[in-house]
Protein backbone atom coordinates (compact mmCIF):
# COMPACT_ATOMS: atom_id res chain seq x y z
CA UNK A 1 0.00 0.00 0.00
CA UNK A 2 0.85 3.04 -0.74
CA UNK A 3 1.33 6.15 2.16
CA UNK A 4 -0.40 9.35 2.01
CA UNK A 5 0.82 12.57 3.81
CA UNK A 6 -1.90 15.04 4.18
CA UNK A 7 -1.09 17.71 6.62
CA UNK A 8 -4.53 18.58 7.25
CA UNK A 9 -4.60 21.83 5.47
CA UNK A 10 -6.97 20.70 2.47
CA UNK A 11 -3.93 19.89 0.38
CA UNK A 12 -4.53 23.02 -1.50
CA UNK A 13 -0.82 24.93 -2.84
CA UNK A 14 -0.16 28.29 -2.84
CA UNK A 15 1.94 29.35 -5.44
CA UNK A 16 2.04 31.92 -8.80
CA UNK A 17 1.36 30.71 -12.14
CA UNK A 18 3.33 32.22 -14.56
CA UNK A 19 2.45 30.38 -18.00
CA UNK A 20 0.25 32.93 -19.17
CA UNK A 21 2.71 35.86 -18.01
CA UNK A 22 5.31 34.14 -20.34
CA UNK A 23 2.87 33.75 -22.95
CA UNK A 24 2.05 37.40 -22.83
CA UNK A 25 5.53 38.37 -23.08
CA UNK A 26 6.27 36.16 -26.17
CA UNK A 27 3.15 37.51 -28.05
CA UNK A 28 4.58 40.97 -27.34
CA UNK A 29 8.18 40.45 -28.43
CA UNK A 30 6.77 39.18 -31.62
CA UNK A 31 5.20 42.15 -32.34
CA UNK A 32 7.78 44.21 -31.43
CA UNK A 33 9.89 42.59 -33.59
CA UNK A 34 7.20 42.62 -36.61
CA UNK A 35 6.74 46.66 -35.75
CA UNK A 36 10.60 47.77 -35.32
CA UNK A 37 11.46 47.77 -38.92
CA UNK A 38 7.95 49.32 -39.98
CA UNK A 39 8.38 52.46 -37.61
CA UNK A 40 12.04 53.05 -38.07
CA UNK A 41 12.19 56.39 -40.18
CA UNK A 42 14.92 58.99 -41.04
CA UNK A 43 16.58 62.04 -43.68
CA UNK A 44 16.23 59.83 -47.42
CA UNK A 45 19.93 59.63 -48.27
CA UNK A 46 21.55 57.64 -51.04
CA UNK A 47 24.93 56.78 -48.91
CA UNK A 48 28.14 55.90 -50.81
CA UNK A 49 29.36 52.52 -50.93
CA UNK A 50 32.64 51.95 -49.21
CA UNK A 51 34.33 49.05 -47.33
CA UNK A 52 34.74 49.05 -43.80
CA UNK A 53 33.28 47.14 -40.59
CA UNK A 54 29.89 47.73 -39.35
CA UNK A 55 29.16 50.27 -36.37
CA UNK A 56 29.34 47.49 -33.22
CA UNK A 57 28.26 47.95 -29.85
CA UNK A 58 27.21 51.80 -29.13
CA UNK A 59 23.96 52.97 -29.88
CA UNK A 60 23.84 55.50 -32.60
CA UNK A 61 22.86 58.85 -30.80
CA UNK A 62 23.97 61.82 -32.51
CA UNK A 63 23.55 61.28 -36.72
CA UNK A 64 24.14 64.36 -38.85
CA UNK A 65 23.20 64.06 -42.43
CA UNK A 66 23.54 65.90 -45.31
CA UNK A 67 21.26 65.83 -47.82
CA UNK A 68 21.72 66.09 -51.98
CA UNK A 69 20.73 69.93 -51.61
CA UNK A 70 22.53 70.68 -48.91
CA UNK A 71 20.23 70.74 -45.96
CA UNK A 72 21.62 69.41 -42.43
CA UNK A 73 19.59 67.55 -40.21
CA UNK A 74 20.10 66.25 -36.36
CA UNK A 75 18.66 62.91 -35.79
CA UNK A 76 16.13 63.67 -38.37
CA UNK A 77 15.57 67.29 -37.17
CA UNK A 78 16.45 69.57 -39.73
CA UNK A 79 19.25 72.65 -38.27
CA UNK A 80 21.06 75.24 -39.33
CA UNK A 81 24.86 74.88 -39.19
CA UNK A 82 25.06 77.62 -36.41
CA UNK A 83 22.62 75.86 -34.35
CA UNK A 84 24.53 72.71 -35.35
CA UNK A 85 27.51 73.94 -33.52
CA UNK A 86 25.87 74.96 -30.51
CA UNK A 87 23.63 71.72 -29.59
CA UNK A 88 27.29 69.73 -30.78
CA UNK A 89 28.79 72.25 -28.16
CA UNK A 90 26.39 71.45 -25.17
CA UNK A 91 26.20 67.80 -25.86
CA UNK A 92 30.48 67.27 -25.69
CA UNK A 93 30.52 69.54 -22.49
CA UNK A 94 28.27 66.78 -20.99
CA UNK A 95 29.42 63.49 -22.92
CA UNK A 96 33.32 64.57 -23.93
CA UNK A 97 33.91 60.76 -25.45
CA UNK A 98 30.46 61.01 -27.15
CA UNK A 99 30.98 59.51 -31.08
CA UNK A 100 28.94 61.73 -33.72
CA UNK A 101 28.00 59.76 -37.29
CA UNK A 102 27.71 61.68 -40.39
CA UNK A 103 25.57 60.43 -43.28
CA UNK A 104 26.04 62.30 -46.29
CA UNK A 105 24.25 62.44 -49.70
CA UNK A 106 26.25 60.35 -52.27
CA UNK A 107 25.51 63.14 -54.34
CA UNK A 108 26.06 65.68 -52.16
CA UNK A 109 28.12 68.57 -53.32
CA UNK A 110 31.39 67.75 -51.60
CA UNK A 111 31.72 71.54 -50.36
CA UNK A 112 28.72 71.54 -48.38
CA UNK A 113 29.54 67.83 -46.35
CA UNK A 114 33.55 69.61 -45.62
CA UNK A 115 31.42 72.64 -44.48
CA UNK A 116 29.20 70.08 -41.68
CA UNK A 117 32.61 68.51 -40.90
CA UNK A 118 34.30 71.65 -40.20
CA UNK A 119 31.07 72.54 -38.29
CA UNK A 120 30.87 69.45 -36.34
CA UNK A 121 35.10 69.61 -35.63
CA UNK A 122 34.71 73.39 -34.08
CA UNK A 123 32.25 72.37 -31.81
CA UNK A 124 35.08 69.70 -30.20
CA UNK A 125 33.81 66.68 -31.35
CA UNK A 126 36.87 64.22 -31.54
CA UNK A 127 35.48 61.18 -32.88
CA UNK A 128 33.35 61.64 -35.90
CA UNK A 129 32.53 58.45 -37.96
CA UNK A 130 31.22 58.30 -41.64
CA UNK A 131 27.78 55.95 -42.40
CA UNK A 132 28.26 54.39 -45.86
CA UNK A 133 26.68 51.71 -47.37
CA UNK A 134 28.30 48.21 -48.04
CA UNK A 135 30.32 47.69 -51.72
CA UNK A 136 28.32 45.35 -53.65
CA UNK A 137 29.63 42.01 -54.42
Amino acid sequence: MAASHDDGNGGSISGINVTPLVDVMLVLLVIFMVAAPIIQQGVNVELPQAAGAAIEGESVALVVSVTRDGKVYLNDNVIARDALTVKLTAVIKEKPQQVVYLRADDRAAYGSVVKVISTIKSAGVEKLGMITEPEAP
